[in-house]
This record gives structure tokens, C-alpha cells and sequence, in this order.
């Protein structure tokens, strides 16, 4: 993993720079995404709302200053369940983030099944709201399932559509409508949040100011496709707007010379 002053050479918006390669969990049709152990789900609830939040906040405030920006436009999604996507360029705090810009509601994050591979803390994840992605093809209809059924819980279902972590990184990378499709079969608005960076006084950890931005719906004028391409390109052109305002580089990301 890259550490603050360094310079990364990429070659590919799809490379990863966390530093963490894990092997994948196996995801299919046996994987349970909804438990309906009623001991489960109460320690789950205790785990999220007297562990998770608390950590977070006290992690995020102390770490990096944070502070939300424009919390306002999600103040009529309380009885609404909603996607949303940000940018994916903290390690923790891509874990925290969500949780402080979208409380009260509850958050659920798509991540990659590699996140749940570590020994022991598949359970601790899932109690905090990861839903791995499948790796099989029996997996996607639980998948969607999960899903629906969150957002019929009035929930927030966070996607980061980057998928890989560039530490501090102050642009917006490219990245597909595929996940876009969610809120055009289920119905939900969008919302995006941009992690900024900002120099502080006596450290080289930035402060970070998250910005949020929506809602977003699919325009139904248009096919299913196209819905979701469209979400994408304004979802995209609210990041990049605020990724803009970083103004302070913690590491610097070059993309190689072609020979």
C-alpha cells in the first residue's frame, strides 16, 4: 500500500493499491445473505449500533477531522430505502464513512467477496452490513434478493462503482453502469457522497470532507439500459463537480508513459 508522499504509477483504472490480496470467499446459492437467526440478527443489532457507529465516529472524527457537507438532500429518504455511491479511496474509512453520512438509517455496503476471506470475521462484516458480491452463478438471485429486501427495510444499500481502493486519490475514476441497474429494478433513488482532501496544519493526513449529492431517479422515458447509463453519467459528473474541490494531493498518481 502506497503511504503519504508517495507517487503510484498506474497503467489501468482497474488496478488495485490497497496492498490487500486475499483470496475469495466462495459465493453461491448456499451463502446467507438474509440470516434469520433471531439471536444473529439481535447481535447483530447491538454489534452496528452500539459498536460500529460509536468506533466510527470517534475514528473518523479523531483520524481525519471528518465533516459531511450538504447532509440536506437526504432529510426525505427516511421512509425511502435508496442506493448510494461514492469513491473509493480510504481503507477504514471506506468502511466508516457510510454509516456517519447516512445515520440514522441503516447502511448495507456491496463489497468484494476477498473482504470476508479473513478468518473469523465473516459474521462481525455481515453484522455490519457487507454483502459480497457472488462468485457464481447460482449466488446472483439471493444477491438481488438481499437487495430488494433491504431497500424494502427503508435502507441504504452503498456501492462504491470504482470497486478498487486508490488511497487519497483525488480524481473520479471511470467506472460502468452495471450496478446502476439496482435502482432501475427495484425503483429507489440515488444519491452519491465524494470523500475530499484537505491539507491540515501539523500532519500529512488530509481532512476529509464528504459531500453528498441527489436525489437521483431513473428517468422511465427511457429502456431499462439506458435508465441505468444515465443515472451513471450524472452520478459521475456530481463526483467529479466535487472531487474538484480537494485541494491537497497526499499521494501523487501518475499514469506510465507509453513507450
Amino acid at each position: 500500500m502506497p503511504e503519504i508522499g508517495d507517487t503510484v504509477i498506474w497503467r489501468d483504472e482497474n488496478e488495485e493499491h490497497s496492498g490487500l490480496i486475499r483470496p475469495a470467499i466462495r459465493v453461491d446459492a448456499e451463502f446467507p445473505y438474509v440470516h434469520k437467526n433471531l439471536l444473529w440478527r439481535a447481535c447483530a443489532a447491538f454489534v452496528y449500533r452500539c459498536v460500529m457507529k460509536p468506533f466510527a465516529f470517534l475514528f473518523c472524527k479523531l483520524r481525519y477531522r471528518h465533516s459531511v457537507k450538504n447532509r440536506r438532500v437526504l432529510r426525505g429518504m427516511r421512509r425511502s430505502g435508496c442506493f448510494v455511491y461514492g469513491n473509493h479511496t480510504l481503507m477504514a474509512g471506506d468502511a466508516f464513512i457510510p454509516n456517519l453520512v447516512l445515520s440514522p438509517k441503516r447502511t448495507y455496503v456491496v463489497v468484494n467477496p476477498e473482504n470476508l476471506s479473513a478468518p473469523g470475521t465473516r459474521n462481525f462484516l455481515q453484522m455490519n452490513g457487507a454483502i459480497p458480491t457472488p462468485t457464481a452463478l447460482s449466488g446472483y438471485r439471493p444477491f438481488l434478493e438481499a437487495l430488494e429486501k433491504r431497500t424494502v427495510q427503508r435502507a441504504a444499500v452503498v456501492i462504491y462503482p470504482e470497486a478498487h481502493i486508490w488511497p487519497y486519490y483525488t480524481g473520479i475514476r471511470p467506472f460502468s453502469a452495471m450496478s446502476f441497474a439496482y435502482p432501475v429494478r427495484f425503483d429507489e433513488p440515488v444519491f452519491c457522497f465524494t470523500n475530499t482532501f484537505h491539507r491540515r496544519r501539523l500532519t500529512t493526513l488530509p481532512r476529509v470532507t464528504t459531500y453528498v449529492d441527489g436525489p437521483f431517479y431513473p428517468d422511465r422515458s427511457l429502456p431499462p439500459r439506458e435508465q441505468a447509463q444515465d443515472l451513471r453519467d450524472r452520478v459521475y459528473a456530481a463526483m467529479c463537480r466535487r472531487a474538484a474541490l480537494s485541494d491537497y494531493a497526499p499521494i501523487t498518481y501518475r499514469k506510465e508513459d507509453n513507450p
